[in-house]
């Protein structure tokens, strides 16, 4: 495909090869059809910002944002949300994404600003001085830290065929982690579509960190969430 023009030149190679392992009607699919998103020049983006060399991680998340403006290439990034806070604390597009939501106070908690108490108001007392203001931010500090941000289906139509995108991308993420198998990476899983490559054959030799889906309220205090991402400081400057 023309996108991998733009895709960081360590990982042409590896994608041509995981998007040649798709069903022919599916890339044609992606080839030619309108309605999805991210459309087909951003699909790929998160291999656009951080190269091979640079991945350290593989952060699997589920499916991309059920809105065209949220969903920009970026797993768990949200295109839509201009600012990560608000005088009341989080900023009313980050409260409205349950899963940017809890995963914000996860990392509040790392930094040692939330214990017990996760409502609104123990966010708004937050100093948020030392901290990152944008959701960019977010993403260029995932990326700082070589995490890459990846969705088991990379591409969204509608709720009802979510299952039916990652199926189908499911070859893809395979072929992929095949060719990365001599590769340094750990792969990071977030929730039940993701947990399925704790059995894929293709993806035995990678360590791995399996957690609950940011969407449950549990990953604010889940421990492997905790040791992972704590020494990253994900929110700092």
């Amino acid at each position: 495909m023309q996108i991998l023009d733009s895709v960081h030149p360590s990982w042409r190679e590896i994608l041509q090869n995981a998007l040649n392992a798709l069903d022919a009607d599916y890339l044609e699919f992606l080839q030619n059809d309108t309605t999805y998103f991210p459309d087909k020049e951003n699909f790929l983006n998160t291999f656009k910002t951080l190269s091979l060399d640079d991945t350290k991680y593989i952060l699997f998340g589920q499916d991309p944002y059920p809105r065209y403006e949220s969903a920009i290439g970026y797993a768990f990034i949200d295109g839509k949300v201009e600012s990560l806070f608000s005088e009341n604390g989080l900023s009313k597009e980050v409260n409205r994404a349950t899963s940017l939501r809890n995963f914000m106070k996860m990392a509040f908690v790392c930094e040692n600003e939330l214990k017990d108490d996760f409502s609104k108001e123990a966010v708004a007392t937050i100093d948020k001085t030392p901290y990152i203001k944008s959701i960019y931010q977010l993403k260029d500090n995932f990326e700082k830290n070589g995490v890459l941000l990846l969705n088991m289906a990379l591409v969204f139509t509608a709720k009802e065929d979510s299952k039916k995108h990652v199926k189908a991308w499911n070859v893809f993420i395979k072929a992929l982690l095949k060719g990365l198998k001599s590769k340094d990476i750990d792969l990071i899983l977030f929730g039940k579509m993701a947990e399925v490559l704790e059995k894929v054959e293709e993806a035995q030799s990678f360590t791995k960190h399996t957690m609950p889906h940011p969407y449950n309220i549990s990953f604010i205090t889940d421990q492997n969430a905790h040791r992972l991402f704590k020494p990253m400081h994900l929110l700092a400057f």
